[in-house]
């Protein structure tokens, strides 16, 4: 068999391996409601299927880079991609919602080893000058894998079952495994020693563990409470444990000389602003388009993956064109045009055209190709040979911490636009009600909670339908029912004047309706404008992850040392 044939089947191997670790951290979204049908429960319990595996796989992230460093990376990506696998085909016959959150959690951790144990394994099947173009290839498909969960997953569940987007990891995973076994040479870092730091492992899961499960919390206990400070104050305290004992140590989990190199903290800090930026893309888009324009869960998530289609094509081109040039300006001006793109989705009104949405997360995926391939090789670039596998597990954790802050951010963000804009709406429209001289006070009290419950219903984004649902059956029926309990006199001068007051109450619902919704993109649309803005500290790390050379000047990279089978 050719070289190049040979490389070809181990990049299959290993990509099939990290596709499957990215896409569960996205494609189980959409089958969550489906869930809550199949095992019952609350809307909380069920929402840790999801928040368990990003939780695990957060956790643990750098602790595998670590290991596979001192004890060979070939051999713990088969052990991460087969208990990956394994836990797939346990949680489609899961036959309780704890099974299942245990074992997501068990996955999270799998996939916590494969993923940073690629870029490594990587750079060791393919010669230096092929870096730059191999590595945008692995960008592309990590955006793909990220940004096409809500399709594969609403396409799984609405024509198989939700068990399915278990399932189709089995053979992936399977053939992952063959072909890495047969084709990848084993490759470690030579300088690490066989010593555990177990008070790095301690210091650095119990930080990630604990500022995670805050950021994951937040939205329960509100920034300011006693759980989430006394949460974040113990990640804060394991942070300090795990930078005592690097300091400290004699084999420490992560060297002090990464944390010298400017353009490596650089590059990891730039990856948790574009992980942020992605996550908050996807949340407030999804939702944007399932509450506002009322598309189905399936329609918006086809949409969504236009940002796997602009990030194919941008990550294929910036991966060698990086490696030539530098990563600076690449991942800059991709900052600059995924948060460009951002900001203009504030644009968007509920009657948008499904056109328009498409244009700007088609910007967005080229923005975001643009910087994660050069940003992931500069990484690879400017650390020594040797130090690829653990740099890998730091940047990887960066892009998923950010996920994760992103997310606490965005949702606090958006929810105190969405109470500021509704409750104006909502106070406007309360004294409209009561200024109507038309209404009968039966009819006014009964308008005004519904007014209220309009304003709580659209108020709440990341749950429920789409707020264009019309609810003036359900006033009618409560006017008639509180006219039934009046005095005869009474009822018989109300049945003289139904006709009018219906008519006047379903005219001021029905602006009602539109002033809520228009509330409502108000919202979204200050929610898009803060998150572009947040995007603009990425363009300065992003100008500080790599070097400065002249076209002409190669890029530096040592081969790293391979082991033989």
């Amino acid at each position: 068999m050719s070289v190049r044939m040979r490389r070809a089947l181990s990049f299959t191997a290993i990509v099939l391996g990290f596709f499957m670790a990215l896409l569960d951290t996205t494609i189980i979204n959409i089958a969550l409601p489906e869930m809550t049908r199949h095992f019952g429960g609350s809307v909380s319990r069920i929402s840790w299927v999801m928040n368990g595996y990003n939780l695990a796989f957060a956790v643990f992230i750098l602790t595998a880079s670590r290991l596979a460093d001192q004890f060979g990376r070939k051999k713990v990506f088969i052990f991460g991609v087969a208990l990956f696998t394994l836990t797939s085909l346990l949680a489609g016959f899961s036959t309780s919602l704890g099974m299942l959150i245990l074992l997501r959690v068990i996955q999270g951790l799998a996939g916590a080893i494969i993923v940073p144990v690629t870029i490594p394994l990587t750079t060791t099947t393919f010669p230096k000058e092929m870096h730059g173009l191999i590595i945008g290839i692995w960008g592309a498909v990590s955006g793909v894998a990220a940004a096409s969960g809500p399709a594969l997953g609403g396409i799984l569940t609405q024509n198989l079952s939700w068990e399915w987007i278990f399932f189709v990891n089995v053979p992936l995973g399977v053939l992952s495994i063959v072909l890495t076994a047969v084709f990848i040479q084993e490759s470690r870092d030579d300088t690490a020693g066989r010593s555990i730091d177990y008070g790095g492992t301690l210091g650095i899961t119990g930080a990630m563990f604990f500022i995670t499960y805050a950021l994951i919390k937040v939205q329960d206990y509100g920034w300011s409470s006693g759980v989430t400070l006394a949460l974040l104050g113990a990640g804060v305290l394991f942070l300090l444990l795990f930078i005592f004992t690097q300091w400290k140590g004699r084999e420490p989990m992560l060297p002090l000389s990464l944390i010298r190199i400017r353009t490596f903290n650089n590059a990891s800090l730039t990856l948790l602003i574009v992980g942020a930026a992605l996550m908050n893309l996807s949340l407030l888009t999804s939702f944007f388009l399932t509450r506002m324009m009322g598309m189905t869960e399936l329609k918006a998530g086809l949409v969504l993956s236009m940002v796997a289609v602009g990030s194919i094509v941008s990550s294929a081109v910036s991966g060698p064109l990086s490696a030539k040039y530098g990563s600076h300006l690449f991942a800059a001006a991709g900052i600059v045009i995924t948060g460009g793109a951002m900001y203009s989705m504030s644009g968007l009104h509920a009657e948008s055209a499904v056109a328009e949405v498409v244009v700007r997360l088609l910007v967005a995926g080229v923005g975001i190709g643009l910087t994660m391939a050069p940003v992931m090789s500069s990484a690879v670039r400017n650390v020594p040979e040797d130090k690829v596998g653990i740099s890998s597990g730091v940047t990887n954790m960066a892009k998923s911490l950010g996920s994760v802050i992103g997310v606490a951010i965005i949702v606090t963000v958006l929810q105190h636009n969405m109470d500021s804009e509704l409750g104006k709406a909502g106070t406007h429209l309360s004294e409209a009600v009561q200024a109507d001289v038309k209404l009968q006070p039966l009819v006014k009290n009964v308008l005004a909670e519904a007014v209220a419950s309009i304003s709580k219903e659209g108020a709440a984004p990341m749950g429920g339908n789409s707020g264009k649902a019309d609810p003036a059956a359900a006033v009618v029926h409560a006017v008639e029912l509180a006219a039934a309990k009046l005095p005869p006199a009474e009822q018989k001068a109300f049945a003289a004047d139904s006709a009018n007051q219906f008519r006047e109450a379903k005219l001021l619902l029905s602006q009602a309706g539109n002033g809520m919704q228009q509330a409502a993109v108000e919202g979204f649309r200050r929610t898009f404008v803060f998150a572009g803005l947040l995007m603009i500290p990425g363009i300065l790390f992003a100008l500080l992850s790599d070097k400065r050379r002249k076209p002409e000047e190669p890029a530096a990279v040592a081969e790293p040392a391979v082991l033989e089978r």
